[in-house]
């Protein structure tokens, strides 16, 4: 199937050649060389070496007919997700606490089978959220725009926020950066540990607001994406997330976890512009009070 794109170049980026171009884009290599090897680039109408240069306001025309996925299919639930933003290319929507990101086996009733009802065909994974976890969950539309956006979270122009209801169990920073390595946890395959053989992992946290005597209010930024790490680091640093029933000891049966993914940024595929993507407080089930 052939994906075709178009754009402008930026007024407020000097000019740059094609070859440039494609890298700033996150092009794949190997789609970069049957964009020159098949001409299916074109600048204002017309097909240019690799090496002349681009211009502020130039039209640029991408034909990609190389794109290859391996991704599964999803059935569709038969319920609509929560749409937050969506685009030509990428679809942001709210995961409810408690459910699934993708399916195992004849599962049906996760994030991406609601997104399959929603667009008709099954949707491209690009991230999870653990299925404690709610909030915004971003889809790919369609094959073209996943290396990209992996590419994203690997530069780190992909930036995640959390907010997070935690139990300060002792004094601790207002702001700071968690570092510590996280791995398996060797008694329980469900948990991950601080371990020194672990991956890194680093989380930065900042307290907005203290609820209680024992609680606060805390947002966080993943600098890395480790399975529970947000929760693993909170714990580590003696401020377990309320509702965690792997890592907070006072956790009580009728809680939830109160850990929301509540903003998104990323550039949008194929373009130059920033997408910034917030839930409104009314869409944050953690409590009703969000200064």
């Amino acid at each position: 199937m052939s994906y075709y794109f178009t754009l402008n170049y930026p007024q407020k980026l000097k000019p740059c050649s094609v070859s440039d171009l494609l890298r700033l884009l996150l092009i794949p290599r190997k789609w970069r060389h049957f964009l020159r090897t098949e001409r299916k680039i074109l600048i204002n109408g017309k097909y240019h070496s690799f090496n002349q240069l681009i211009y502020p306001k130039d039209k640029i025309e991408l034909w990609l007919d190389h794109v290859e996925t391996k991704q599964n299919t999803y059935p569709a639930s038969g319920n609509l997700p929560d749409v937050i933003f969506e685009n030509q290319n990428i679809l942001i929507i709210n995961k409810p606490a408690g459910q699934k990101t993708h399916p195992n086996l004849a599962e049906t009733d996760t994030a991406l089978n609601d997104c399959a009802t929603y667009l008709g065909y099954s949707p491209f994974i690009v991230h999870r959220l653990d299925m404690l976890t709610s909030g915004l969950l971003l889809v790919a539309k369609n094959p073209a725009v996943v290396p990209i956006l992996n590419r994203e979270l690997v530069s780190k122009t992909f930036h995640r926020e959390y907010l997070a209801v935690i139990d300060f169990l002792k004094p601790f920073p207002q702001k700071g950066t968690i570092s510590l390595p996280i791995g398996q946890d060797p008694l329980d395959q469900r948990k991950r540990i601080v371990t020194a053989s672990g991956l890194k992992s680093v989380t930065h946290y900042q307290v907005l607001k203290i609820l209680s005597r024992q609680t606060a209010l805390v947002q966080l930024a993943l600098e890395t994406g480790r399975t529970h790490q947000i929760r693993v680091h909170l714990a580590a640093l003696g401020c377990p997330i309320v509702g965690d029933p792997l890592y907070n000891a006072n956790f009580k049966n009728e809680e939830f976890l109160h850990l929301t993914a509540y903003q998104i940024s990323l550039i949008s595929p194929f373009t130059f512009k920033r997408i910034n993507v917030k839930l409104s407080k009314d869409k944050i089930s953690l409590f009703t009070d969000i200064a």
